[in-house]
């Protein structure tokens, strides 16, 4: 059960931004801000107005059915009535719940993604590539921008690795369940007697971190140049234009050859470090907080197997909540993602409720 307090503050609150608003006078630097925070408040008011008043609506209802002198026809609408009451009552309680959940910040954040090929060889790197194409489809649908960092191709057309930017509207929020080992089994190609495979590729999904939201002193910085490697002498590797930057306190360490200019090759490298170094953080936080806790769907595991993706039966499974879509080349075309996504969101939000009771 709710408090009633916390309703009550929320309610409050709501009022003190309308009348904040509405008075003109708030900075303009915090007026986005401000205006964001009320249509957020704004979605679960009426809910919270409804949840406030259920018991003196409950008490009218409760004193009909008690009154000796009511007629028997208007007893039982007030015991239907009653019975809707109640059950409204349930659902606006898990509304707000879910609304006074500790929000992700980096859940309105874009996203950089990274892709690799595991076990399985060269088929391994193929079923990279559809994965990679599988995000292209989903960004192009939701029409979010997605911008190469760094590719590296295998001798079969494949992917070695991929690692891209993701930009566009709450990012992270959607794709931060694709963590993990994504497993594929099918007939490849090159295989004469019809055996079906069983290859592997990792994503990553890592929020974009602003300046603002980490601070990388350049003292624990290493900075190398090297000339960049690539096949048939292009004029890539005639300058020292690829770099390695190196995290001295983690140790973590990227490399980024695929631009001609150092600039933009460090430029890159610093994105893909800062959104490294701001996830090792958050999961350094999130491990504080919930050691003593089990919680069934991981968003930082990238070891654990969360999906398979079966050609032969046509099907798509993700093991973390046992759900199974026939839908398996809709899914790698993007269209029945969404399906997949929203039922990974509320086993987590089931999951966070039963952590609050």
């Amino acid at each position: 059960m709710i408090p009633i307090k916390t309703v009550e503050e929320l309610i409050a609150k709501h009022s003190l931004l309308e009348k904040e608003l509405s008075s003109g006078a708030i900075d303009k630097k915090f007026f986005a801000e401000k205006s964001k925070e009320y249509s957020d408040v704004n979605e679960i008011i009426d809910i919270a107005k409804k949840y406030i008043n259920f018991e003196n609506d409950k008490k009218d209802l409760e004193k009909i059915l008690e009154d000796q002198s009511s007629d028997s026809e208007l007893k039982q609408m007030a015991e239907t009535e009653l019975l809707d009451l109640r059950s409204q009552h349930a659902i606006n309680e898990k509304k707000l719940k879910l609304f006074l959940l500790p929000k992700d910040e980096a859940d309105k954040k874009n996203a950089i993604i990274e892709i690799r090929a595991g076990t399985g060889g060269l088929e391994a790197s193929l079923f990279a590539s559809d994965l990679f194409k599988m995000y292209e489809k989903i960004s192009n649908k939701k029409k979010w921008s997605l911008e190469l960092i760094s590719i590296s191709k295998s001798d079969a057309g494949g992917l070695k690795e991929v690692i891209a930017s993701i930009k566009g509207s709450n990012i992270y929020s959607t794709l931060k369940y694709e963590s993990g080992v994504h497993r594929v089994q099918r007939v490849p190609d090159t295989e004469t007697q019809g055996r079906v495979h069983t290859s592997a590729a990792t994503v990553a999904v890592l929020p974009e971190a602003e300046e603002v939201d980490l601070k990388i002193n350049e003292t624990d910085l290493r900075i190398d140049v090297f000339r960049a490697g690539g096949p048939g002498g292009q004029s890539v590797n005639t300058t020292d234009s690829a770099v390695r930057i190196t995290h001295i306190p983690t140790g973590l360490t990227v490399s980024q050859q695929d631009e001609k200019s150092q600039h933009k090759n460090k430029a890159k490298g610093m994105k893909i470090l800062r959104a490294r170094l701001y996830e090792l953080e958050r999961s350094r936080i999130d491990q504080e907080r919930s050691q003593d806790r089990k919680t069934k769907i991981g968003t930082g595991d990238r070891s654990e197997r969360i999906r398979t993706y079966n050609f032969p039966q046509g099907r798509v499974t993700d093991h973390r909540i046992n759900l199974t879509l026939h839908k398996l080349e809709e899914f790698l075309e993007g269209e029945a993602f969404d399906e997949m996504i929203e039922s990974l969101t509320l086993q987590a939000q089931e999951e966070s409720l039963s952590n609050l009771n």
